[in-house]
């Protein structure tokens, strides 16, 4: 006891001597402190954050993650919290607490070595604004003379701000209210007592107390941190007792986001940065995204639906790869763990490593968590590998890395990571703002933007674009077309005649519509060459805003042989449902600086206000009837399930199945659906639309049009309906109207000069020579396209 009392005075007297040497430092070096216009005029790097239209965080784009939370945005037990383990004297003492520093010197010596730190928080701020981390006499005299220099510029609460938003966190995140969206995926408001605790313990070591990667450590610290509240009266035993018994839920890293619309925050950056350079990442900008939240994770989880259900009807491919597996447990497990690490989870798509099976179970085991055992119809998907004569490639053994999920029951089940991809975005008409962009089945696994990027050939889903423009020559809905074969002799001596093909047989002569319905192929030939391959190319660029170099003027055109993307054809059905007028999609509503003010906010063109009216609303309103035809007793019938009379829509797929797609709307929403593989190859033989995009675009309305009131459109001026079938008023029978096309002809192109070449859904087959009438320059422009395909 007596020895404790020595030490005790004799470290007062070391305290006071402390004292007199910081006077007499701060006499001397005073002079050279740094000003303090770092923290009296606070100006953090803050990140680029994007949001939905409903303000729910989507991105973050900067080197350091921080989220600025003033003073008395900063909970109570948060900041007792970081007192009770950092400084619990802080607003006792001046700035350096020589209490403080008699105390952990003791504490050092009673247990042979440097156990406590004695920085004040004031000093930890004076540490990280202005000093170096190296342990040095002249830099912690540096850093008390700066903390008593703080402690008069600033109020307590000041320093106590400044410090929770600028201290390092972990996981690139500054200040306590980045850590709490980082870690917990929370504003820092809603944190519980338990988690403040678990972020208190952060400073010291952050990737020591990482919840995400030490879950273990970070709970033995924050049990410490909770006694320390209790013993200074921070908190109840009740509140102690609860806080310890919570189980504590870190988000896994790169889970920071509730919404998955990674392919939505990469554009905002890519435009953000176009126009910021490199001020994007500091300036702590704040994008408005027209975006809502849930339409968005109603499209990622129908994409990825659909997806999973494509792959599905064609069969397990086999293991990911194969790692030995020692017979020592502890061996074992680190080979596991290291296996993976190269195989990270996608989604719901977990990795892991089979570590028993047999035909009627298989045993995998993952990094962190508990084995999973299937059975029954988890391995039906995998049935092939479990035999005893499987290939060396699908054969399940011990050590294969495999792709499971578990159902909402919890249920496992075995399955695969795609190869192939889909896409989904949809907008509103009225003005274009996207309200969900898919751009691809896992952005992680795949950053090409399918939405914006990827030029493909529509197929039938084109086919609208070339019906609407022949209404303007006077077809309509009754027109007689004939389905019936097609003949193009061959151009050279010993070339190859072309004779187009349809998925079916020829019908003979049917109504337009009907045609339409059953996507006919044929049809929509003879419809283009009867209007003029030129014509519709100048009307299709003209009013739906397609570009004019991938929309060749040939006949393949009526069947989806140009290039599109899928916004772009979001864009163009978007006529059809606001009546006419060409709206831009657009993705940015609005940019705030980082002191909220608005910066720019986005001016859209509005039907019926200022957007251009390329579109007679009576055109619109015809297409409007055909497709809704189309979705209700044609190829698009598989909207049905929806049960509603405002849907419309036009499947599509192309030559050999390379694509698949599923375009349709109602008067508020646009949606476009895709499937395809990168490198174009065949969806396969049984593959159309209406397998492998319609699901997913249903899947997708089913959400986003759950509380939307049917509205079917209003029949505007100009129209008239004879024997139950529309007309324009000023096109009618004997008037105008033009009422067959290829009946009763001795040339069943009724004149046709056009070029011709087959691609299309259809398995049509392009000519082996260049169509006729073609100059060469043309001729080679067309093998050109047509090439691959």
């Amino acid at each position: 006891m007596r020895i404790v009392l020595w030490f005790v005075g004799l470290f007062a007297v070391a305290a006071i001597v402390g004292a007199l040497i910081i006077g007499y430092a701060l006499v001397v070096m005073g002079p050279n402190l740094p000003s303090l216009d770092a923290i009296t005029d606070y100006q953090p790097k803050v990140p680029l954050r994007i949001y939905t239209a409903d303000h729910v965080l989507i991105g973050e784009f900067g080197e350091e993650r921080r989220r600025i939370a003033r003073f008395d945005e900063i909970p109570d037990q948060m900041k007792k919290a970081v007192l009770a383990i950092e400084d619990y004297r802080f607003y006792e003492h001046g700035g350096v607490d020589f209490i403080g520093i008699a105390r952990a010197g003791l504490s050092d010596i009673m247990h042979g070595g440097a156990s406590q730190g004695a920085s004040t928080i004031t000093m930890q701020v004076a540490r990280n604004f202005f000093l170096s981390s190296e342990k040095t006499y002249t830099r912690k005299i540096y850093e008390m003379l700066l903390a008593y220099k703080i402690e008069r510029a600033l109020t307590k609460d000041q320093i106590l701000e400044l410090y929770m938003n600028q201290i390092y966190l972990g996981e690139r995140s500054y200040g306590f209210a980045s850590a709490a969206r980082v870690y917990f995926g929370k504003d820092l408001k809603d944190l519980t007592l338990a988690e403040c605790a678990i972020l208190a313990g952060l400073p010291k070591a952050p990737s020591a107390y990482n919840p995400v990667v030490n879950p273990k450590r970070a709970k033995i610290r924050q049990q410490y941190i909770l006694k320390r509240m209790l013993e200074l009266n921070f908190i109840t035993q009740a509140q102690f007792d609860q806080a310890s018994a919570e189980e504590i839920h870190a988000r896994v890293s790169g889970t920071e986001y509730s919404v998955h619309a990674e392919y939505v925050a990469e554009m905002v950056r890519q435009m953000m940065y176009a126009q910021y350079r490199d001020e994007t990442y500091t300036r702590g900008f704040s994008v408005t995204t027209t975006i809502d939240s849930a339409d968005q994770e109603a499209a990622y989880n129908a994409v990825r639906k659909g997806v999973m259900d494509y792959e599905r009807r064609h069969g397990y491919r086999g293991p990911e790869g194969f790692v030995n597996l020692p017979t020592n447990q502890d061996d074992r497990d680190e080979a596991i763990d290291d296996a993976l690490a190269d195989h990270p989870d996608n989604g719901d798509l977990v990795a892991g490593v089979v570590t028993s099976v047999n035909a009627k179970q298989v045993v995998v085991t993952f990094v962190n968590a508990d084995p999973a055992t299937i059975t029954g119809d988890g391995l039906r998907f995998v049935a092939a590998g479990l035999r005893s004569n499987a290939s060396a490639a699908v054969r399940i053994k011990p050590g294969s890395i495999v792709r499971v999920m578990q159902d909402a029951k919890g249920n496992w089940s075995i399955t695969q990571l795609p190869q192939v991809e889909g896409a989904l975005v949809s907008l509103v008409p009225q003005d274009g703002a996207i309200r969900a962009l898919v751009g691809g089945f896992d952005y992680n696994k795949n950053k090409f933007n399918h939405v914006t990027q990827a030029w493909r050939q529509p197929g039938s889903s084109f086919k609208p674009f070339i019906y609407s423009a022949s209404l303007e020559k006077g077809l309509g809905p009754a027109t007689i077309i004939n389905d019936a074969p097609l003949y193009f002799p061959p151009t050279t001596p010993g070339g190859q005649a072309w004779e187009p093909k349809d998925d079916d047989q020829p019908d003979g002569p049917m109504s337009m519509r009907t045609a339409l319905q059953k996507s006919k192929n044929l049809v929509s030939i003879r419809i283009l060459s009867y209007i003029g391959t030129k014509y519709a190319q100048d009307y299709v660029t003209k009013n739906f805003g397609f570009d004019v170099d991938k929309t060749p003027p040939y006949l393949p055109l009526a069947l989806g042989a140009g290039l599109v993307t899928p916004l772009q054809l979001a864009g163009g059905y978007s006529v059809f449902a606001n009546g006419g007028s060409r709206i831009n999609p657009y993705l940015i509503g609005e940019v705030a600086d980082a002191r909220g003010t608005v910066i720019s906010r986005a001016n859209p063109l509005i039907a019926g206000s200022n957007a251009p009216q390329t579109l007679e609303p009576r055109n619109a309103y015809i297409m409007n009837s055909l497709l809704h035809s189309v979705a209700t007793g044609g190829t698009g019938a598989g909207t049905n399930v929806l049960k509603r009379n405002d849907l419309q829509g036009k499947t599509g797929t192309t030559n050999d199945a390379k694509d698949g797609w599923f375009a349709g709307y109602q008067h508020q929403l646009v949606a476009i659906a895709w499937m395809g593989y990168d490198q174009p190859k065949s969806l396969g033989g049984r593959e159309f639309g209406a397998q492998l995009a319609l699901p997913i675009w249903v899947e997708f309305m089913q959400r986003a049009l759950a509380n939307v009131p049917q509205q079917p459109m209003a029949m505007p001026d100009g129209l008239t309906t004879i024997d139950g079938e529309l007309f324009f008023a000023d096109k009618t029978p004997g008037n105008g109207f033009v009422a067959s096309i290829g009946v009763d002809s001795a040339n069943p192109l009724e004149g046709a000069s056009d070029a011709v070449g087959g691609v299309g859904p259809g398995g049509m087959t392009p000519p082996s020579v260049p169509p006729p009438n073609v100059n060469p320059a043309e001729r080679q422009e067309i093998m050109d396209l047509f090439k691959g395909h």
